[in-house]
């Protein structure tokens, strides 16, 4: 499947933080599934020399940029860094993705497909035709559970709103503001889709197959998850308490 041509400049973001073992890897399929769009490694001075892989593969591919960041900062923040980078370049898609290898490059051009006809589009594991792969039945309940919440409390009319492979028009990222975005961990996702939602742009989800990732360790803390939990009670909480005060 092609990279429909209509949709502008299209720029993979990955952020890294000691993904040495994967990043040329990654990088690589990428390349290969869509070798019209550009990649920015966007890292976070990793220690294990990432960021030196990095450029090392900028040197020899025009279409590999390297941002480098003073520091890890969670991944919200290396985000809204990339998509700054991105908007300054004057790409007019911005599409995230995991560096470990768990987001298939090959299911781009599908999402790139979609986003024709949306404002965002966001890889889901839990639609028809949507799958993980090697993960340990207690993280599945977490993650369904986890999106079961987000679901309930903020009454999203979406699967899977806390993944992370997505594709966003850069009027989209424009339209949301950035700006109000402080939200480091994953549910940086969640407030990303919330917020387009809130602006009724059009948000539609396609099937993805999630790998667990083969070498490195996951992000994943304790401390995520909770952040997660209280920012969704949060914006779950002053959603209904507007709407009980009405408009003003």
């Amino acid at each position: 499947m092609d990279i429909p041509a209509d949709l502008g400049r299209v720029l993979v973001i990955i952020p890294t933080y000691n993904e040495r073992d994967n990043i040329e890897r990654i990088v690589g399929r990428v390349r290969a599934a869509a070798p019209a769009v550009d990649v920015l490694v966007a890292d976070d001075n990793s220690p294990d020399g990432t960021g030196k892989i990095a450029d090392d593969l900028a040197a020899g591919d025009d279409h590999v940029k390297v941002l480098h960041r003073k520091g890890k900062e969670g991944l919200g923040a290396a985000y809204i860094a990339g998509f700054g980078w991105a908007a300054d370049h004057g790409y007019d898609v911005m599409v995230e993705m995991d560096a470990d290898g768990s987001h298939q490059p090959e299911e781009l051009p599908r999402l790139l497909t979609a986003l024709q006809d949306a404002d965002l589009v966001l890889g889901a594991r839990y639609i028809p035709g949507g799958r993980t792969e090697n993960w340990p039945l207690s993280r599945q309940l977490i993650s369904r559970g986890g999106n079961l919440f987000v679901r309930l409390m903020l009454r999203l009319p979406l699967r899977d709103a806390t993944g992370g492979y997505r594709a966003f028009r850069a009027a989209t990222l424009q339209k949301i503001g950035l700006d109000g975005v402080d939200s480091r961990g994953y549910c940086f996702q969640i407030d990303l889709a919330r917020r387009s939602l809130k602006q009724g742009l059009r948000v539609v989800e396609v099937p993805i197959t999630f790998v667990e990732r083969v070498h490195g360790t996951s992000k994943m803390s304790r401390d995520i998850m909770i952040e997660a939990m209280l920012r969704v009670t949060q914006w779950g909480v002053a959603d209904r308490v507007a709407q009980v005060r009405g408009p003003r």
